[in-house]
């Protein structure tokens, strides 16, 4: 069992009155993890550190911070088979999924420490003689990220690394489902050498999260706030942001759909689907939720896709090596299940999957889902992947866009010029043609549209979200005033 502080200011810190909740590990019900419960007292405290780490780390050279940053990323490496392990145990995850989340978090904090040397501005023409004025970006001050448990590492870095990139000091809001896990990036961090206070790592019970982010986010210190999870949740980080007038950045939920057209390479339509379907059993805000394919190819697609589906390695990921390994808890399991029974109390049909042994959950596949049936338009953040048929390209963008969300999507043809005329069409905020929907680099510009949140991580654009913009002016000659 993993038994945790707070981090604030560079120091294990216990809770107020000594306070701590429990993390149950998903499959067997035993404690993974006993972790501090903040209070709002230890909030503030931990944005009062952040706050007074500030003016030193955002006066670092940039070639300082990438190598402290550069530094991170080789310690996070160095210790992937722990990060795995508390991940499994708090999650149910397989410990592959552990390994790549280890890589690709490790990728964002050398892509952050890359762009330290790309924060740029520019000289602006003026029309009064003599006025240098140039647009610069400074640090924005203190930066709060709120991460998931989904993909914990991946997401618990990416919301603080660009920040840090850009001389912010940060907090780290986490998850009460994977505190352990959350809390191991701040100890790789402080390791790294930034600096006592330059990153902060806040667990609380998860009947304080209101509180606690309220706490967070109405701190004078706090100047930007991102948020990586549900969209009921992101609309409540929102408000909070609009109440105190604090810049949000929101990465929510995804719906996302994959389309199959009848000129499509379909063994590689359907291995993205199995890809972008099951990887971490579903529970991707990008997973593929639904394939939306032509009728001339659904039933080659509906079969082969089934077929493989059916043969993924399914067990405890404790004792093996499984594709599906534990979901994250018996309620995502009664809502898969809830949503393929009503389904196919409308018509649609199960192709393989739905049986589940506690949280360890088959891949399910659902034929012929209509629009109208709530497994089409909710979010089942698990296992499943459901068919939906369509009679041309056209209606398959409607039906792609039939939808709340926003986040990403995909397009198979081999008529790249079309795809691509397509793929200009769909509401989200990435597409992917010929690739799954499942797919992140450090660099690009991540984030959705409509239900799925707004803003952008990642790249230029994570720098334009977490500095100020800043019109600054030299007078080099006189200047004529006209009284």
């Amino acid at each position: 069992m993993e038994d945790i502080k707070l981090l604030i200011g560079g120091r294990d810190v216990a809770a107020a009155r000594s306070a701590t909740f429990n993390r149950q590990n998903p499959v067997s019900g035993e404690v993974a993890t006993r972790a501090a419960a903040a209070s709002v007292e230890d909030a503030r405290a931990a944005a009062d550190a952040a706050a007074a780490a500030f003016p030193k780390w955002s006066a670092l050279g940039p070639s300082e911070r990438r190598a402290k940053l550069n530094r991170a990323a080789d310690l996070m490496e160095a210790r992937a088979a722990q990060f795995a392990a508390i991940l499994t145990t708090e999650t149910g995850a397989t410990a592959g999924w552990g390994h790549f989340n280890v890589h690709l978090a490790a990728g964002m904090l050398r892509e952050a420490g890359a762009m330290t040397t790309q924060i740029v501005g520019e000289v602006v023409p003026s029309d009064v003689p003599g006025s240098l004025s140039m647009a610069l970006r400074q640090p924005a001050g203190v930066v709060l990220g709120i991460a998931p448990w989904n993909a914990p590492i991946i997401l618990g870095v990416r919301s603080i690394a660009m920040p840090l990139a850009c001389g912010n000091t940060v907090i780290l809001k986490a998850s009460e489902v994977c505190p352990a896990t959350h809390r191991l990036i701040g100890a790789v961090l402080t390791e790294a050498g930034l600096g006592d206070g330059v990153v902060n790592v806040v667990t609380h019970d998860p009947k304080d999260a209101e509180a606690i982010a309220e706490a967070l986010v109405s701190h004078p210190a706090v100047k930007r706030v991102n948020f990586t999870g549900s969209t009921r949740v992101g609309r409540i980080i929102a408000a909070l942001g609009a109440k105190y007038l604090k810049p949000v950045l929101l990465e929510l939920g995804g719906k996302a759909p994959l389309i199959v057209l009848e000129d499509a390479d379909l063994d590689a339509a359907v291995d993205a689907t199995v890809f972008g379907a099951f990887a971490n059993s579903g529970q991707i805000c990008m997973s593929t939720e639904r394939v939306v394919v032509d009728e001339k190819v659904a039933d080659q697609f509906a079969s082969r896709l089934a077929k493989r589906v059916a043969a993924l390695p399914t067990g405890d990921p404790r004792k093996g090596d499984f594709v599906l390994g534990s979901v994250v808890g018996k309620p995502t399991v009664e809502r898969v299940q809830r949503l393929v029974n009503e389904a196919v109390a409308g018509g649609a049909k199960v192709l393989c999957g739905g049986e589940s042994d506690g949280t360890i959950m088959k891949g399910v596949v659902v034929d012929r889902v209509t629009p109208e049936m709530s497994l089409f338009r909710e979010e089942s953040f698990g296992p499943q992947v459901s068919i939906t048929r369509v009679k041309s390209a056209d209606e398959a963008v409607k039906v792609a866009n039939d939808t709340e969300y926003g986040l990403s999507a995909a397009i198979f043809s081999r008529d790249i010029a079309r795809a691509l005329e397509l793929a200009k069409r769909i509401e989200s905020g990435i597409c992917h043609i010929n690739g799954p929907t499942v797919h992140d680099e450090a660099q690009m510009p991540f984030g959705g549209v409509k239900a799925s949140g707004y803003g952008r991580f990642g790249g230029k654009a994570g720098i334009e979200a977490f500095t100020e913009l800043r019109w600054i002016t030299v007078q080099t000659t006189p200047r004529h005033y006209p009284f």
